[in-house]
């Protein structure tokens, strides 16, 4: 054990309270009253109006804000969506939209009543707009396809200024008529680019982490705020710009795209939208002030008031998290194998497919980047019910039902599939953990349920000491050939959960929920995650911290034979459900306060 003397460099404050965390998230605020979306919005978060969008139809029903609760005030002149709009909730401007056409009308709001003023020169949609009401900007949109039309608004007209340099639509966009910066959305594919304007040009600066459209935004051009939109698809996450580099913060509570935004990158205001169905639902964002005494990843202090040594990190205690949704891959399957050591870099591979594709033993192979699955390279061999596990660049897959039971086995180098040496006992419904060098297999069925391991070197099987207990539909996780956890399995669901330490399997605390068919995640066997499964469409999840199993948040889809990969902290569930499915929900770890245990 690592001894306090041993931490050398390392300084320790005495403090006499915790340092706050600091951390940036978004709370539930007051409904709007009409459902929609691809509306406009603006002001600060205790003070905004929104207008416009699609009911679905389009509607001109406009709303002001007083921090808790909506009013429907005076509505627009002409129903339209995809509409942009400048200005405070007193003194506001909307323009463009679609009404249909694509429009180029403009309407000032005096805090009362709107009013037509002179047109933009091109009518355009699905534009970024920002600004006061008397010194706004257009940028970009859809005019018949995608422009990089840029104009300005001087109080009375509109003037074509400096094009951007990235022409798309469903951006997002935030500052005034001499600093500004637009991000994200379609040109027709998704993009990240973001891009700086000082007054008189435009400048492509570093991309958004994730890229997307139909986002919400706020904020001006050295702090704004991204939110929501499609990747493709809808997604809660949220960023920050700092004027350099977008940072991810904590996601929106619902995932949902052409929502609307307003206030400041410390003050958020996000509203309606669609997250499948038209939402009222508005959510508050706060950042604390960069005064507050920060909790840093990795930090230690000595709490003289409680004479506690503490610690702050993502795997400190018991994971605080829910999962979130994921892209839904692109061939629905269950049966897979997943590979990944994080839920941002993953590999999904195999598995069988509805009944109305052939063949539904399936070669596929797809990598997600953390918004989107990619289809890559096949396998060699289709199959279902297979062990497999790895990275993204280095993963393994063995056994399966291809039919009929297979002892074949493959490596990925992160580009394609390499056929190896067979496992020595044919089989499916087996589990197992490692990478395309060093990986252990356990269980399955042949036919019967068997109790057989075996360990891969890079070259070749090797059957090592039995389970103590004979199983299928397990789950593994750990590092490969000499740690690593059995869980669960059939036949009957069981809460069984086996230790092996490189010599020999040792039975350990069971799991809550019997079950089997779930997903595992875990890069050692002293933090784990189990979740789903059967009997019935499973939505727990459990933690493992090394000596015992704590139920957590559950999946927001139950289901069973499904996969999942990566760790007790970034993990991912993909597929699976008795009629194949394609969901992809995601499992990141928030960082947490624990006391550290010291000799």
């Amino acid at each position: 054990m690592t001894t306090l003397k041993d931490l050398k460099g390392t300084t320790i404050q005495f403090l006499d309270a915790d340092p706050t965390p600091g951390i940036a998230g978004w709370a539930s605020g007051g409904n709007m009253n009409t459902a929609r979306y691809a509306l406009a919005g603006t002001g600060t978060q205790t003070a905004a109006l929104g207008t416009g969008g699609r009911t679905p139809s389009y509607t001109a029903v406009t709303e002001s804000y007083n921090g808790s609760s909506w009013t429907e005030v005076n509505d627009l002149n002409t129903a339209r969506g995809y509409l942009a709009m400048s200005g405070t909730y007193t003194a506001a401007l909307a323009f463009g939209g679609v009404t249909p056409p694509s429009s180029a009308l403009t309407e000032t709001w005096n805090g009362s009543s709107w009013t037509e003023v002179n047109d933009l020169n091109t009518a355009r949609n699905e534009h970024a707009g920002f600004g006061t009401n008397t010194a706004a900007l257009s940028v970009s949109g859809y005019a018949g396809g995608m422009v990089n039309v840029v104009e300005s608004w001087n109080g009375s007209s509109w003037t074509e200024i400096a094009e951007n340099n990235t022409a798309r639509g469903d951006l997002g966009g935030a500052g005034t008529t001499t600093n500004g910066v637009v991000f994200g959305g379609y040109t027709p594919t998704i993009t990240a680019v973001t891009e700086l304007w000082n007054g008189s040009a435009w400048t492509e600066v570093n991309d958004l982490n994730t890229a997307r459209k139909a986002l919400g935004s706020a904020g001006i051009y050295t702090a704004a705020i991204g939110f929501g939109g499609e990747a493709p698809s809808k997604t809660g996450k949220t960023e920050i710009w700092d004027g350099t580099n977008w940072t991810e913060v904590g996601d929106l509570s619902s995932a949902r795209s052409y929502l609307a935004g307003a206030g400041s990158s410390t003050s958020a205001l996000g509203f309606a939208g669609t997250t499948g169905s038209l939402v009222t639902s508005t959510e508050e964002f706060t950042q604390p002030p960069s005064s507050e005494s920060k909790l840093i990843e990795g930090q230690m202090w000595f709490n003289s008031s409680s004479s506690a040594l503490k610690g702050y990190g993502t795997a400190a205690g018991i994971p605080a998290t829910t999962w979130s949704s994921g892209a839904s891959i692109n061939s629905a399957r269950n049966q897979g194998g997943a590979a990944g050591t994080v839920n941002t870099a993953a590999l999904f591979f195999a598995g069988i497919e509805p009944p109305s594709v052939s063949p539904r033993y399936s070669k596929k192979t797809e990598k997600y980047d953390g918004s989107s699955w990619t289809e890559v390279n096949d396998m060699n061999t289709g199959r279902q019910g297979l062990a497999g596990d790895g990275s993204q660049t280095s993963a393994f897959a063995a056994g399966g039902d291809t039919p009929p039971n297979s002892g074949e086995a493959e490596t990925w180098n992160g580009t394609s599939w390499t056929t190896v040496a067979e496992i020595n006992t044919a089989r499916r419904f087996t589990a197992g953990n490692g990478n395309n060098t060093n990986a252990l297999i356990a269980g399955g069925y042949s036919t019967t349920y068997v109790a057989n391991v075996e360990t891969w070197d890079g070259s070749a099987w090797s059957e090592t000491t039995d389970l103590n207990t004979a199983r299928g539909y397990n789950g593994m996780v750990g590092p490969g050939a000499t740690d690593s956890l059995c869980i669960t399995g059939e036949p009957t669901p069981r809460n069984l959960v086996e230790k092996w330490d490189g010599t020999s399997w040792t039975e350990v605390a069971e799991i809550n929920t019997a079950r089997a068919q779930g997903g595992a995640a875990g890069q050692d066997t002293s933090s784990a995650l189990y979740f789903g499964g059967e009997p019935g469409a499973g939505t727990q999840t459990e933690f493992w911290n090394g000596s015992s199993w704590t139920e957590v948040s559950d999946l927001g889809t139950g289901r069973t034979a499904v996969s999942g990969a990566g760790s007790a902290v970034s993990a991912f569930a993909t597929a699976g459900g008795s009629s194949p499915g394609a969901a992809t929900e995601e499992w990141t770890t928030t960082s947490a306060v624990a006391t550290v245990t010291t000799s």
